[in-house]
């Protein structure tokens, strides 16, 4: 009558963790897809009080869908603990990390050190912290400048060399940064008459917005190789690997209205 009874347990985790889409557990239970999405609604994951590390690095970033809203995340760094998120519209601000840190302190985490997309503002706010650029990030904003196939060999060299940046030590970047930097000189400094405004303008605006990228963020780019001890990563690879897989089980569960996929974030963080 109505299929096998279903344990509403073993229906959530197989909704989050076994890929299993409403149509196949409406088959797997014997009831109707609308039996299945009244259950799923009416389930209430059960809170759980986190219990924070000692001291450790963060790692903070925010990923989207769409352009309309996206959740913001704090991880421990070693762990791989979600320690604060919070759920955004369609952009991430200062004072969202200002207070997620906060947050985080206040459960007696002690911050060694931070690791960030570096947001604009992002290092003079958390200036009192050791805080590292991530370099995929910095590699993904010279890529904007430049493309993925430069077209100028200025380009080209500089994309050989941002590309060393997670693979080298900062003496050794900073030599070969220096070295493109004195070679193209002249090069980067050409401007040209604008014929509509008859003002004078850099005719390679991208190549040097790419090249001013990285002095600005030079100072934050080798942190993680200042101490040894704080075992700080270069990257918020942990992070963005953590993005993928919550993206690609949502994947199997198009449609769900915000509210549900907000529900869904929250079991798969806890977990």
């Amino acid at each position: 009558m109505g299929g096998n009874r279903i344990n509403l347990t073993e229906l959530w985790e197989l909704y989050v963790w076994g890929k299993q889409t409403k149509k196949e557990l409406s088959i797997r239970y014997g009831v109707s897809t609308s039996t299945i999405k009244r259950k799923l609604h009416s389930l209430q994951p059960i809170s759980s009080v986190l219990k924070f590390p000692k001291n450790g690095v963060l790692l903070m970033d925010a990923t989207y869908w769409g352009r309309n809203w996206g959740v913001l995340v704090i991880m421990d760094a070693s762990t791989g603990l979600i320690l604060w998120k919070r759920y955004i519209i369609q952009k991430e601000r200062l004072i969202d990390y200002r207070q997620g840190v906060d947050f985080i302190e206040l459960q007696g985490y002690k911050v060694n050190g931070i690791v960030c997309d570096g947001l604009k503002g992002m290092f003079q706010l958390f200036a009192k912290y050791k805080i590292q650029m991530c370099q995929f990030h910095q590699v993904a904003i010279i890529r904007r400048y430049i493309t993925i196939n430069p077209r100028l060999e200025a380009g080209k060299e500089l994309k050989a060399i941002v590309k060393l940046l997670v693979k080298t030590d900062k003496d050794s970047f900073l030599g070969l940064f220096n070295d493109w930097l004195h070679k193209w000189d002249t090069f980067l400094k050409e401007r040209k008459i604008d014929i509509e405004t008859g003002k004078s303008r850099y005719v390679h605006k991208r190549l040097r917005s790419a090249c001013f990228s990285i002095k600005r963020n030079m100072p934050y780019l080798f942190v993680y190789l200042e101490d040894s001890t704080l075992n700080m990563p270069n990257t918020n690879n942990k992070l963005e690997g953590t993005f993928t897989g919550l993206k690609n089980k949502l994947r199997n569960h198009n449609g769900l209205s915000k509210e549900n996929r907000k529900r869904f974030i929250d079991e798969f963080f806890k977990a």
